[in-house]
């Protein structure tokens, strides 16, 4: 079976060494308890629980999934006991501020905590994740009533949360919601409608569910500009914070799927369900994607989970299975160089996306905490710019990663008995929800790149010019690092225009443009890491990361320009093409 052991070494490269993680204490009065050492100590304890108790739980619920019966649903064997476990410790609410009963600590650490439950069992890990969803819907658009009754129970995870978005004609085009709110005239709501893709939507793990639903209110414009957010409980809560009767809404069904066997995706129905606003009236959009902006980044991090497992175990096997024999003699298929790219490309990968999605963590706690205007302006632009990257890349990689440790494996990797096969089947949603991969790539070209002049873009070209200013003995970095950038650059002027002219080229293209600034990406984080390790007394460690910087500067970082010249490649024939002719 995968197994899975936390890349402590790892993690606290990236932070320390590459990101300087220190400066969040130091520059963020909010922050200032988190030192390097806190935020270390405490990964290495929630790495224990990850280990220990969550991880085990991987197959066994995978095997099992969740069940539905009557509007009940039953979790795998486990599941309750752990979430207990994980909860009461604390681990929900890290980042959460303290006067709803959060820990006040860097978004960055429950980031790093959330990589490693996502590789320990990545079904698990939505029922923390979607609670924290939640709990950041309400906080930013819910008032203070609503803050205080439903956030402090969120935040410690006795009750979990979820949101209620998508309907059976309505995923993509949110705006085709259907589902309906009448006021009571007690400052109330009925809402009736259906939902589906409910993650987390009926379990009995917590006292009390807390959908975040989306719904239209009955004079409200049609589209996407009439649709508003409600708090609609599982069981309604009375004044003095105790539970009361169950509310007006069931989950109809549970769909059988792919994979995340263990994590319930319900069909809801709300049958006249008591809801209450939370914010404006048609302003539903707006107060979603506050959340879907921060849920894109835990998805990001889902798939750098699962790309850490797919490659541990790949190297594992390969290290230890013996086959034939090699040029240098010895018969463990890790000596042969097919094998050898494979986990290379693995590594290289991994490695370098965990720098990308840690980096984008810290610039959401600078953005806000940080006590100048600028450098939050700026931190901010940095996190609008790799939300798609981090989602789609990371998502991507861990479908192609998976597939890659199932080649590993050979025929081995295809059976259930070696557990590689469920990061596949696990991994490919990750690549579906809060936005499809595609929708990630559309909102890179058609709005990052258009926001405020083209600056997000400017501040990525321009950090990485200051990176490969640097003398250090990396110029088989720097040299394909620079052409990669030349080529990214030239495009990015390219669709800006072209998307003005013909927003089909730019559409077409999109996919593999996000590819391209993902790798280019991933170069620059390749640059640091090798001139971070360049001074390392750990010579094991310093040759690892050196051999895969190279292997990622000659075999991967020139498909950046590849990737270039297929964005502006022409497309009219291919959109003329009738669709009844394909």
């Amino acid at each position: 079976m995968a197994t899975y052991k936390a890349p402590l070494r790892e993690i606290g490269f990236v932070l320390n060494d590459v990101l300087n993680v220190g400066q969040l204490a130091e520059q963020l009065p909010a922050l200032a308890e988190a030192t390097p050492d806190t935020l270390m100590g405490l990964a290495e304890e929630a790495a224990k629980l990850i280990e220990g108790t969550i991880a085990p739980l991987n197959h066994p619920g995978d095997a099992v999934g969740a069940r539905w019966n009557a509007g009940n649903v039953t979790l795998p064997d486990g599941f309750a006991e752990a979430y207990k476990q994980y909860s009461e410790a604390g681990w929900v609410s890290l980042c959460n501020p303290p006067e709803y009963d959060g820990q006040g600590l860097p978004f960055t650490l429950a980031k790093v905590v959330e990589e490693m439950l996502c590789s320990a069992n990545v079904a698990f890990a939505l029922y923390p994740g979607l609670t924290t969803g939640c709990f950041e819907a309400i906080l930013a658009s819910g008032d203070e009533a609503q803050k205080q009754k439903y956030l402090p129970k969120l935040s410690t995870g006795e009750w979990t949360g979820t949101m209620c978005i998508t309907e059976p004609n309505a995923g993509s085009d949110v705006g085709a919601a259907k589902t309906k709110a009448t006021p009571n005239g007690d400052g109330s709501y009925s809402i009736e409608g259906g939902k589906i893709f409910i993650t987390s939507g009926e379990h009995t793990m917590a006292d009390n569910i807390v959908h975040f639903v989306l719904a239209r209110m009955i004079d409200s414009p049609p589209g996407v500009k009439g649709l508003s957010t409600f708090v609609v409980p599982k069981y309604l809560v009375n004044d003095d914070g105790s539970l009361g009767e169950r509310n007006r809404l069931e989950c109809v069904g549970i769909e059988h799927k792919m994979g995340i066997h263990a994590s319930c995706t319900c069909q809801m129905q709300f049958n006249g369900a008591t809801g209450w606003l939370v914010g404006k009236p048609n302003e539903g959009i707006q107060n979603m994607f506050v959340m879907m902006n921060l849920a894109r980044i835990m998805v990001g991090f889902q798939g750098l989970g699962q790309c850490e497992l797919a490659t541990q175990n790949a190297i594992a096997y390969a290290r230890d299975r013996k086959q034939g024999r090699a040029s240098n003699g010895r018969a463990e298929i890790i000596e042969f160089p097919d094998v050898r790219r494979m986990l290379l490309t693995m590594k290289a990968t991994t490695e370098g996306a965990r720098v990308m999605a840690y980096e984008t963590a810290m610039y959401v706690d600078i953005a806000h905490h940080h006590p100048d205007p600028a450098v939050r302006e700026e931190a901010q632009d940095w996190v609008d710019l790799n939300t798609p990257l981090v989602k789609a890349f990371c998502t991507d990689a861990a479908f192609e990663l998976g597939s890659t440790a199932i080649q590993v494996y050979g025929g081995h990797g295809f059976v259930r008995d070696h557990g590689v096969e469920q990061i596949v089947r696990d991994s490919k949603i990750l690549c579906l929800y809060e936005g499809t991969n595609g929708i990630q790539a559309m909102d890179l070209v058609r709005r990052k790149l258009l926001m405020h002049d083209g600056r997000l873009a400017q501040r990525f070209f321009a950090r990485v010019r200051a990176e490969n200013q640097s003398d250090a003995p990396v110029g088989y970095l720097v040299r394909p690092l620079m052409k990669a950038l030349e080529a990214l650059e030239s495009t990015t002027a390219w669709l800006r225009e072209s998307y003005k002219q013909n927003p089909d080229a730019a559409g077409f293209g999109a996919t593999d443009y996000l590819r391209a600034f993902s790798l280019c990406y991933l170069g620059y984080n390749w640059l640091r890491m090798a001139k971070a390790v360049s001074n390392s007394s750990d010579e094991a460690f310093k040759q690892s990361k050196l051999a895969t910087a190279e292997f990622f500067a000659t075999r991967m970082l020139p498909q950046v320009s590849s990737l270039c010249d297929n964005v502006k490649s022409p497309i009219e024939g291919l959109m003329k093409l009738d669709a009844a002719n394909f």
